[in-house]
């Protein structure tokens, strides 16, 4: 808990020591649940307008001002999720979750440098929140999601699961248990993460090269490449299958790059990826899942309102 101590109105505030202690946990927990930054914050700044709505006495009942916060932030989620799906609906291409930078890898290149305001700073960037991961979430139900996301990342237990998702800690524990074959039938990535970097740089000399044979060498036999434009970039509306067909649409992609564009390998939600760069500005971020030295899927983000987090320093 911070020791700082909040007060409204001169007052001390119990509430607000609790909320900005716990700020960073929350965003952690919806952007998970959510797949994008943004409206994690909306969840969490939700979350603090209701505990604000409280009278002083209803604020002061409550034992555990955290437990409370948790509760009403994964309630806020899983409601979301559930119009999110009808949004998704009417979504123009492939929705994809938000990628995030490393907060301390800028995208001019320059490491180790960070500031307060990154919002990839409120976000850790484990294996939980690999873009592989959350494209697995994204096919859960909501209360499937909410189920896995909260026990078996942020360790909950069934109970408190439970009164969050409003079912019995049975249920719970069988969703979760539905979750977790659908993240192993997804068969994570086990290469290790220097290899994956390799594996990336490679594809991006071979790209850069036009060297389609060592495009095809690099991809997996089956690989999928999936894009999302939202409607405000150009990009490929369905996913392309085969080595063959992504290997001469990345060709493609090299033959009208514009002179002004750099490619440049950057962390993609805590794995390596590539982002471009054009004029100073991210407009393209490229995430992969690498098994077995080769690239299974390439997820492409080109949505500017996802691309807010990599901005240059």
């Amino acid at each position: 808990m911070t020791t700082r101590t909040g007060h409204v109105h001169g007052r001390p505030d119990p509430g607000l020591d609790a909320f900005l202690s716990e700020r960073r946990r929350l965003v952690n927990l919806a952007y998970r649940l959510l797949g994008s930054l943004a409206e994690a914050e909306d969840a969490v700044q939700e979350t603090f307008a209701r505990w604000y709505a409280m009278s002083p006495r209803q604020q002061e009942a409550i034992a555990s001002p955290g437990a409370w916060l948790t509760t009403v932030a994964g309630r806020i989620c899983l409601n979301l999720l559930g119009s999110a799906r009808a949004r998704r609906e009417t979504y123009v291409g492939e929705w994809l979750p938000e990628p995030l930078p490393d907060r301390t890898e800028w995208i001019d290149g320059r490491p180790g440098v960070a500031a307060e305001a990154d919002p990839a700073d409120r976000v850790t960037l484990d294996e939980s929140v690999d873009l592989a991961l959350l494209v697995v979430l994204e096919a859960m139900t909501p209360a499937e999601r909410v189920a896995f996301v909260l026990h078996d990342v942020f360790r909950y237990s069934f109970v408190e699961v439970a009164g969050i998702v409003g079912r019995t800690p049975a249920a719970c524990r069988q969703l979760a248990s539905s979750a977790r074959r659908r993240v192993r039938a997804s068969r994570p990535s086990t290469t290790a993460s220097a290899e994956r970097a390799l594996v990336v740089k490679d594809f991006k000399q071979a790209w850069e090269a036009k060297d389609i044979g060592a495009l095809i060498s690099l991809l997996d036999p089956d690989a999928t490449a999936t894009a999302d434009g939202g409607g405000l970039a150009a990009t490929f509306v369905r996913p392309i299958e085969g080595a063959g067909r992504i290997a001469r649409a990345w060709i493609e992609i090299a033959r009208r790059r514009p002179d002004d564009m750099a490619f440049l390998e950057r962390t993609v939600n805590g794995r390596p990826g590539l982002v471009a760069l054009q004029r100073g500005r991210a407009v393209t971020v490229f995430a992969f899942d690498v098994a077995d030295d080769r690239i299974r899927r390439i997820w492409v983000v080109r949505n500017p309102e996802k691309l807010r987090s990599w901005k240059p320093s």
